[in-house]
């Protein structure tokens, strides 16, 4: 957190200038590699069979026409774990109380969890916070599926940031240590300085801390459950297909021209066929963004 709060800091300070722009610009190609390596390693686990990946399909497709992605994400899973588990719903010689319908349909009130519209001109530590706890309490899968719900909260529903700070903000948590979710306290920061940087961070951590502890001492019984073994793989192939449609959007704002779509590709390889370790390649998209702006090749 104290590492992203010094580069939100820098920043804040010195974003706009042209050596920055020109960092970001052969960092944020790589980035979009990183997410589709995500994607490629996740697919062979999460979809073992065709209606998994109709799963994925439709978690991508409802995300790229506009819809919350907590709708894909929690709609979708509740539905695959109907479906495929039909057979023991009242009627058909099931019941989906006990330890079987632990996990059925506790997703359903989460689907109306969130905050209601808000605009630019009321923002506030409040909204902040609640909608970093919403996220952090909602959000199931890779910490790249946040870039979903960050676009579809602080870009579409709120309007604070734009477009190109989102993909800033996600490139910072990836080439420092830790989760990517520390991209909150970049953020928050550029949101609210310091008081942002904290309260996003607080909230954004807080529900897994609670959870953890809730869980826990139900772990052999989820295990053992059939309602949640089906939800969990719902879930994570619509997280996967979530993913897909954040690598799809952001990289249309990052890979604009010639070279960064050669970053993106070399980037891709050396991480899928190689698996060198992102950071380096963070670190080489920035010093090749940077002598691309200063030779005037970009």
């Amino acid at each position: 957190m104290l590492l992203v709060l010094a580069f939100a800091w820098a920043y804040v300070t010195y974003g706009s200038t042209p050596q920055s722009t020109a960092l970001l610009y052969g960092i944020k190609p790589v980035i979009i590699a990183v997410i589709v390596q995500a994607i490629y390693g996740l697919l062979r686990t999460a979809i073992k069979d065709w209606l998994l990946g109709v799963v994925l399909l439709l978690a991508l497709g409802f995300y790229l026409i506009g819809l919350n992605p907590l709708i894909p994400l929690f709609g979708l899973s509740i539905l695959f774990a109907l479906i495929t588990n039909w057979r023991r719903l009242p009627g058909f010689g099931g019941s989906v109380t006990g330890p079987q319908g632990l996990l059925l349909l506790p997703g359903l009130p989460i689907l109306q969890a969130a905050p209601g519209a808000a605009s630019a001109a009321n923002y506030g530590l409040v909204v902040l916070f609640l909608t970093f706890l919403k996220i952090g309490a909602t959000l199931y899968g890779s910490g790249y599926v946040l870039l979903a719900f960050l676009r579809d909260d602080f870009v579409n529903r709120l309007g604070w940031l734009t477009e190109q700070q989102i993909v800033d903000a996600v490139a910072v948590g990836q080439f420092t240590p830790g989760p990517v979710f520390t991209t909150a306290t970049f953020i928050g920061y550029i949101l609210g300085g310091l008081p942002g940087a904290i309260v996003a961070t607080v909230g954004i951590f807080l529900p897994s801390f609670v959870f953890v502890a809730v869980v826990y001492p139900m772990v052999p019984r989820l295990r053992a459950s059939p309602w949640t073994a089906r939800f969990l793989d719902g879930a994570n192939a619509a997280a996967v297909g979530l993913m897909a449609g954040v690598a799809w959007q952001l990289g249309v704002t990052s890979i604009i021209d010639p070279l960064t779509i050669l970053l993106a590709l070399a980037a891709a390889v050396l991480l899928i066929r190689f698996r060198l370790n992102s950071a380096w390649l963070v670190i080489g998209g920035g010093v090749i963004g940077l002598l691309a702006r200063l030779s005037g090749l970009s």
